[in-house]
């Protein structure tokens, strides 16, 4: 039996009807149609599914869409402030830190909650923080790299 769910998602209130069983990746790509949102594993053990729910970074394709009933959820569609990107965005650009874009929003996702914990990381701390996120393509030097980069910018802005 389909349900009613309504959470906040990027800032904005938004109902969508899920089947019991739908992931939360499923019910944000299908039903809601934000497509950052990928699906690299469905078991949990890549990160590219990573949003944050009630501000936890989570994977989606190991919550149900029916948990979102109520809650906060923010994909890497709401980092950007409209045209203006976050400057995790436009680091991961100038370091050319992605390549096919399937790992691409789990690791900015995971980034900026690094960023909002520990403005200023070490690089043992990134790659930590960064570790439940896989990727195939870009090995994971220019990624560090840009989260890096934004994370001084992001100090200097703070100042």
């Amino acid at each position: 039996m389909s349900m009613l769910i309504s959470s906040t998602i990027n800032g904005d209130t938004v109902d969508f009807i899920c089947e019991p069983d739908e992931t939360l990746m499923d019910a944000l790509r299908n039903r809601v149609g934000l497509k950052g949102v990928k699906e690299g594993c469905g078991t949990g053990d890549c990160g590219a599914c990573s949003v944050h729910l009630d501000g936890k970074l989570v994977c989606s394709c190991l919550v149900l869409g029916a948990e979102a009933e109520g809650r906060t959820v923010e994909t890497v569609e709401g980092m950007s402030d409209g045209a203006k990107l976050h400057p995790l965005q436009t680091k991961f650009i100038e370091h050319a830190a992605l390549q096919c874009g399937i790992c691409t929003p789990g690791f900015l996702m995971a980034a900026q909650t690094l960023l909002e914990n520990n403005p200023d990381p070490t690089e043992t701390e990134i790659r930590y923080a960064l570790a439940g996120n896989l990727c195939r393509c870009t090995g994971y030097d220019k990624i560090v790299r840009a989260v890096q980069d934004a994370a001084a910018v992001m100090r200097k802005k703070s100042k």
